[in-house]
């Protein structure tokens, strides 16, 4: 009877429930071209024997602190598992510049100062949202790494999956029209062809085809980050075998609460799924239904003509006929031409401006537009409806063409110009 007591005591002292308190380890380590980083490693107190550890790899963000996991970690430690929450690198990492393979190498350092604690023994790795990118790319690179878990991890190109989040903030918005795919994909890969948007092509299809250990791959079902179902999709397409899909109702991206707490059952799912792996007992691929999410819109790098340089050129001599067009007197009888000059110009100043001010209001709530009218900002629908006096202007032009001086029909031509060039960014399409 003694011996029976005795060992219902240890399975339940063994019990991740049971588990009241997590003791921590500050470390550092050293990445592959030598910056030192730190963290921290959470771990069940009061525990004897080797356990399942699990490294976290970070979202976005450059010198993201481990603190920006620590509600993770905890809640992983109290499941019984060994985790490191390490800090994440601050130089080599902006907007314009950052390196997948880089990361997951610093995700690899962090993963073998976790093998070397003493507690630890099978070990695996954790990416939320960019780490889902991230550490599958770590773990092909190491076969120390014996399971992989990801939260809100992308299946589709950084451009595409930002593409996407921005199409969504803008219906969130009440945004209506052309504006949503010219500054939800045409802006977005403009501003990839032009450098601005780090690893935008980056196609993470080969490296989960490359994946042999076990997948537990988790979605918000309400994720307005990262698209849930596409993702899934093509995780499922795309990873040999061992994976195991979920979703959460109602949970957003990193399945956190709005209070910041983790979503309830998160923890649990990670935690009994990690155990279960490092004993030997890898779970059956499961499948759960696809959630209804609108679709993602293909990417391609963009045609010559296309790309930032003719854009922006076409944009620039745009201004500058218009504006050589209205600094001398056209005359009276000209006035086709003074109207295709200002009513142009205001038009490509209420274009820029909407543009640019979209990414400078977008928060991961939203975006702030201002008033609408119609489904448009005041703004872009001015930059409609004055693009459209100036192309019924420039065809004006063209009946006075014989009899006109150079500066109307550099109006005109300018005008003409504009035409086809409104028509691609959507000012001259409802």
């Amino acid at each position: 009877m003694k011996l029976v007591a005795t060992a219902l005591l240890t399975l339940f002292l063994h019990t991740p429930a049971a588990q009241a308190e997590v003791k921590t380890t500050d470390i550092t380590f050293t990445t592959r071209d030598g910056q030192k980083l730190g963290g921290r490693i959470f771990e069940p107190a009061g525990t004897a024997g080797k356990r399942p550890g699990l490294v976290l790899v970070h979202g976005s963000g450059g010198g993201n602190s481990w603190r920006d996991l620590e509600t993770e970690a905890d809640a992983f430690a109290r499941q019984g598992l060994v985790v490191l929450a390490p800090d994440k690198r601050a130089a080599g990492y902006s907007s314009t510049r950052r390196d997948y393979h880089e990361l997951a190498g610093d995700a690899l350092a962090a993963f073998a100062a976790l093998k070397r604690h003493p507690s630890v023994g099978r070990a695996g790795l954790w990416g939320v949202s960019e780490g889902g990118w991230v550490a599958p790319i770590a773990a092909n690179r190491s076969t120390s790494v014996e399971f992989l878990v990801t939260v809100g991890g992308p299946g589709l190109s950084p451009l595409r999956t930002q593409s996407w989040n921005a199409a969504g903030k803008l219906d969130r918005a009440g945004i209506q029209g052309s504006l949503r795919s010219a500054y939800a994909r045409t802006f977005h890969r403009l501003a990839a062809d032009a450098g601005l948007f780090a690893s935008a092509y980056h196609d993470p299809a080969p490296e989960l085809r490359r994946i042999k250990q076990p997948v537990l791959a988790l979605w918000g079902a309400d994720d307005n980050q990262v698209p849930p179902a596409e993702s899934a999709e093509r995780f499922q397409a795309n990873i040999p075998s061992g994976l195991t899909v979920r979703f959460f109702a109602g949970a957003g991206h990193s399945l956190h609460q709005s209070s910041g707490a983790l979503t309830p059952g998160y923890a649990d799912a990670v935690g009994s799924w990690v155990r279960e792996v490092a004993a030997g007992r890898v779970p059956a691929a499961v499948t759960e239904p696809l959630p209804a999410q609108p679709r993602s819109v293909d990417t391609p790098p963009s045609a010559w003509w296309e790309s930032w340089q003719p854009q922006i050129g076409t944009m620039a001599l745009l201004s500058l006929a218009f504006l050589a067009s209205t600094v001398r007197r056209l005359g009276p009888g000209n006035w086709p031409a003074r109207l295709v000059a200002v009513s142009g110009s205001l038009s490509l100043v209420a274009f820029a401006y909407t543009l640019v001010s979209l990414p400078l209001s977008s928060t991961s709530r939203g975006v702030q537009a201002g008033p609408l009218l119609m489904g448009r900002p005041l703004t872009w629908l001015a930059a409609q409806l004055l693009a459209a006096v100036a192309a019924v202007a420039a065809l004006t032009c063209l009946t006075q063409w014989r009899a006109s001086s150079f500066r109307v029909r550099l109006a005109a031509v300018a005008g003409l110009v504009f035409i086809p060039w409104g028509v691609y960014w959507g000012l001259l399409v409802p």
